[in-house]
């Protein structure tokens, strides 16, 4: 049969159809290597373990294990050791975990606030997966009082120094155009130092929580759905605002900051409900000084468009406010796979921010265009003011 033909004869099989086919031979493939037997593909040699435990829960004499398989074979769990002492009350036991499956133990334990504790679960085949506890404490309930301890935490961490910040905006409409042409390389700098420490910070939570979801490249996914979704808003926004230039970037700047301010609320939640956060004067200081500096980034694109009061208070309330709901969720429900997530799409997001403004620092034209030397000194001010300020904050 000559081309023409085969092409003559395909051209009544319906699109969807020719679309469909690849699919259903690759799932029929699938099913024959992975079904009973399957081309010689059966697991030979011991199983391997690998239990991932992601979260512990004290409470008054009981010490609560949530746990994941995060191996290619199933585990059963058998024992729950705390100071090498077997807890024959544990249950329920024996837990049998498939592929990427959760349980939780429950074990009864008169534990003690502020000592360490050696957790151990003992599988079936002898293997130990530890879960110690550094510094032991009642893990918070999610009640109405709880959550408004962290929603003040989040405001005084997150919307009252962002808002601060934005009180720079009289100063910056009446600067010159080399001030705001600093401010703008200020705000890179910032925004840098911000996207360079949400990423060591996702790697270093994913590195500790289950692996089976993708570990350390969740920040590296984050960070892409962020970028190429902060695109789409930019375009969106460009249709909608055309004489809005200035609210466009800085919309987009508060969201970037928001993004980070989410992950940054989820360190915080998630330390104090496992006890190791002191809420003390110096921290809120530390933390206030930081994102002051985070208000300043917002209001540098719009120091020469007309004054619009509500706009500017959402966009006081998009790069601070994420910082209450991520205190809630890093309180109640942390896990390290969403934090490496949610921090990676703050990277992405701050990233994205910083390809809009850089184009305006530099100088010459055509292939000659470099950076200018009040953009690279506004940039390097930028990261040594946020480097100055993190250290307060640490």
């Amino acid at each position: 049969m000559t081309a023409p033909a085969r092409r003559e004869r395909l051209s009544g099989v319906p699109t969807w159809l020719l679309a469909l086919v690849p699919l259903l031979l690759a799932a029929a493939l699938a099913a024959v290597l992975l079904g009973p037997g399957g081309a010689g593909l059966d697991r030979n040699g011991i199983p391997v373990e690998d239990v991932a435990v992601e979260r512990t829960v004290l409470r008054p004499g009981v010490i609560e294990l949530h746990v994941r398989n995060d191996g290619p074979d199933a585990v059963t769990v058998a024992q729950v050791i705390v100071n090498d002492a077997y807890l024959p009350g544990a249950g329920p036991l024996p837990l049998r975990l498939g592929r990427l499956e959760a349980g939780r133990l429950t074990a009864p334990y008169d534990w003690i606030e502020g000592e360490a504790y050696e957790i151990g679960l003992l599988t079936s085949t002898g293997g130990v997966i530890a879960a110690p506890v550094e510094v032991a404490a009642r893990t918070p309930s999610a009640d109405a009082s709880f959550l408004g301890l962290m929603g003040l935490v989040g405001i005084y961490v997150g919307v009252i120094p962002v808002s601060i910040g934005m009180l720079w905006l009289p100063f910056a409409r009446r600067a010159r155009a080399g001030v705001i042409t600093f401010i703008l390389a200020l705000t890179v700098g910032l925004l840098a130092f911000l996207a360079a420490d949400a990423a060591v910070e996702g790697i270093e939570i994913a590195g500790t929580g289950s692996q089976a979801f993708g570990g350390p490249a969740l920040v590296i996914v984050g960070a892409v759905t962020a970028f190429i979704a902060l695109s789409g808003v930019d375009a969106w926004l460009r249709g909608r605002r055309r004489g809005a230039e200035g609210y466009r970037l800085s919309a987009l700047i508060a969201t970037g900051i928001g993004l980070h301010n989410l992950g940054e609320g989820l360190a915080i939640g998630s330390a104090y409900a496992a006890g190791e956060l002191a809420l003390g004067a110096f921290l809120v200081i530390g933390f206030a000084l930081h994102n002051t500096t985070e208000g300043l980034a917002i209001i540098a694109p719009v120091a020469r468009e007309p004054v619009r009061w509500w706009p500017l208070v959402g966009l006081g309330l998009l790069a601070g406010a994420p910082a209450v709901l991520g205190t809630w969720i890093g309180g109640v429900a942390f896990t390290a796979p969403l934090a490496a997530f949610l921090l990676g799409f703050g990277v992405g997001a701050i990233a994205q921010v910083c390809v809009q403004l850089l184009p305006g620092l530099r100088t010459g034209s055509g292939g000659s265009r470099g950076l200018s030397p009040l953009g690279a000194g506004g940039i390097l001010a930028g990261l040594a003011l946020m480097y100055a300020t993190g250290l307060i904050a640490a």
